[in-house]
């Protein structure tokens, strides 16, 4: 790496953008003169909005990160630190944080920053996606052996119906026929993700105007849906009816929770550098579903993405469940932070 920092020569970090800890380099001033892509997905700001900005702009001034900064610039050392909290936005972030000095007369400092849970996130993923495709493995199998006796127990209920002296037992008969039908459209939507793909390139934002005029068509009178997109976006390569019916069971989901009262926003970013489902992706696209309802219990909360678990009385639990299967059939992922008051649900979707 050359010594000299300059706003005006970015290409001599090029060798940064490949890591995929987030590395920030500083000059004496402690005015931010790069950021590498994990650094901008990290800290959700582009490297042209944070260039000539001190630091603390950014993340918010932290105590231990001060201290280390001050000691490598006076000692000319580097200095680690872990578990140091750093502020993004109204987020607190967990990272471990190494300063290193790199230029004796400008002063300059690098900071590389990894989130904590960055690894533990990740083989909690790989764990929940093995566990989820046992889960759909079995229901799948349980679907497949459940749809046949149904199709017997209704003929039989048709044919008894038809036997009955008395009309007003009919009504029994009917209850019967009404029940397996409703199983077998449950039997059937368990079935449904394991259909063939049909990709396309799709733009995004087309997906979710699709979305957001049948949720308002569904809930016209209280429910307000916003947007916050990026339209500099590509296309996906992606199925489209099957995002938009992933994506609809989220914002569905999320409008049912609040009794159609209230407020959803669908947002769209540009993340680079990100790993999904074990691959490296250049360039990925960030799909946010947020709304202000009551928020997921914790009970149900890590476990909101296996078959038939709802926290809605009268919800089938296979809304989520769906919208995760479309989603990784895509190479995505999916995950969902939550607090009364606020739940988002965070789509990744590579472009291929």
């Amino acid at each position: 790496m050359n010594a000299k920092l300059s706003v005006t020569t970015p290409t001599k970090y090029a060798g940064l953008e490949l890591l995929s800890s987030a590395a920030v380099i500083l000059d004496r001033s402690q005015h931010i003169v790069y950021l590498n892509p994990a650094a901008e997905n990290l800290l959700r700001i582009s490297q042209r909005a944070a260039l000539g900005r001190e630091l603390f702009q950014v993340i918010g001034v932290t105590p231990e990160l001060v201290s280390a900064i001050m000691k490598s610039l006076s000692n000319k050392w580097g200095y680690s630190g872990q578990n140091i909290q750093i502020e993004r936005g109204e987020d607190v972030l967990h990272v471990d944080c190494t300063v290193t000095p790199v230029d004796e007369d400008e002063g300059g400092l690098v900071i590389e920053m990894r989130p904590v849970d960055q690894q533990l996130r990740a083989r909690r993923e790989e764990r929940l996606i093995e566990l989820q495709l046992r889960h759909r493995e079995l229901m799948r199998n349980l679907a497949h052996e459940i749809k046949n006796p149904l199709g017997g127990i209704r003929g039989a209920a048709q044919l008894l119906e038809h036997e009955l002296p008395n009309p007003s037992l009919r009504e029994y008969t009917q209850v019967i026929i009404k029940e397996a039908d409703r199983l077998q459209d449950l039997m059937q939507r368990l079935l449904q993700p394991h259909q063939g793909m049909q990709p396309a390139p799709t733009n995004i934002h087309e997906i979710l105007e699709r979305v957001r005029s049948l949720i308002l068509a569904e809930f016209p009178k209280t429910l307000m849906v916003r947007r916050d997109y990026d339209t500099s976006l590509p296309d996906l390569t992606a199925d489209r009816e099957q995002m938009i019916q992933a994506v609809l069971n989220i914002a569905r989901n999320a409008a049912q929770a609040m009794s159609g009262n209230g407020q959803i926003t669908l947002r769209t970013r540009a993340v680079r550098q990100v790993t999904l489902l074990k691959h490296r992706w250049k360039l990925a696209i960030e799909v946010q579903v947020i709304d202000n309802g009551p928020g997921i219990p914790r009970a149900i909360l890590e476990r909101m993405f296996y078959p038939l678990v709802s926290g809605r009385e009268g919800g089938t639990g296979l809304g989520l469940t769906i919208a995760q299967s479309f989603i990784q059939q895509h190479q995505g992922t999916i995950e969902c932070e939550s607090r009364p008051g606020h739940t988002q649900f965070i789509i990744r979707l590579p472009v291929v």
